[in-house]
C-alpha cells in the first residue's frame, strides 16, 4: 500500500500599499496613530495606485481604519468593484508621547538613542513597543491570509506596517536599520503560505509617474 500524500494548502499572495501623502509626511512628523488625511499629492497617488491595480483581481480588499489609508484604498475600491473593510490591526504603530513631533524635535529628547537604535522592547511612554507592533502585524496577516487561502487580496496599510512586513519576509532583524523603500503608494506583494513569508515584488512605482505629472502640471 502506498503511503498517503500530504500536501501544504496553497499560499495566500498578498498585495500591501502604503497610503498617498500627507502633510506630516511632508514635514517628516511621526503620525503614528493620529488621523491625519491625505494632501493633494497623496490624493493624486491614490488615483495612480488604483490604476496601477486595476488590472489585477483580488478576493477581498482590507485597509486600516485611520483616514490616510482608508482613503487611499477607496480609490482602488471603486475601480476595481470591492468593498473597503476596515482592518484596526493594520493601523500604523502607536508611537505614544513621540506622535506630533518632527524628527528634530525627537532628537532633542533624552530618549532619542532608543529611538533611532530601534530598541524592541521601548514603548515611547503609553505607546507600543516594536517587538508588540510586530507581533500584531504578523497576526492580521497570518489571519486574513487564512481567511482567503489561495487567493490574491489587497492591503491599505502605514509605513510602519510594510517596514515589519518586509522583515519577516526577508528574515531581517527588527532592531537593524532599514536599508529598503517603503514609498507612498507603491505596490508591495508577499505571499504566505508553505509554510512561511516569502518576498514576491518590492517598491513597485511606474504607476506614479502620472501622478507626478499631474501634481506638476
Amino acid at each position: 500500500m502506498s503511503s498517503p500524500v500530504f500536501r501544504l494548502p496553497p499560499a495566500t499572495r498578498v498585495c500591501i500599499v502604503r497610503h498617498g501623502e500627507t502633510d506630516w509626511n511632508a514635514e517628516r512628523r511621526i503620525q503614528g496613530q493620529i488621523d491625519i488625511p491625505l494632501n493633494a499629492t497623496g490624493r493624486e497617488q491614490a488615483r495612480a495606485a488604483a490604476q496601477g491595480l486595476a488590472e489585477q483581481s483580488f478576493a477581498a480588499l482590507y485597509s486600516s481604519d485611520l483616514q490616510r489609508a482608508y482613503d487611499t484604498a477607496t480609490a482602488a475600491s471603486e475601480l476595481l468593484g470591492l468593498p473597503v473593510q476596515p482592518e484596526p490591526g493594520l493601523r500604523e504603530r502607536h508611537y505614544g508621547e513621540f506622535q506630533g513631533l518632527t524628527q528634530d524635535e525627537i532628537k532633542a529628547r533624552a530618549d532619542y538613542e532608543r529611538y533611532i537604535n530601534r530598541e524592541t522592547n521601548f514603548a515611547f511612554g503609553n505607546g507600543e513597543s516594536l517587538c508588540a507592533f510586530a507581533e500584531r502585524i504578523k497576526r492580521t496577516l497570518n489571519r486574513l491570509a487564512q481567511r482567503h487561502v489561495g487567493t490574491d487580496i489587497l492591503l491599505f496599510a502605514h509605513g510602519g506596517v510594510l517596514d515589519v512586513i518586509y522583515r519577516i519576509a526577508t528574515h531581517r532583524p527588527l532592531e537593524t536599520a532599514r536599508d529598503f523603500p517603503i514609498p507612498n503608494a507603491a505596490l508591495n506583494w508577499i505571499e504566505i503560505g508553505n509554510p512561511d513569508w516569502q518576498l514576491l515584488e518590492w517598491g513597485v512605482r511606474d504607476h506614479l509617474e502620472s501622478a507626478r505629472e499631474l501634481i506638476l502640471e
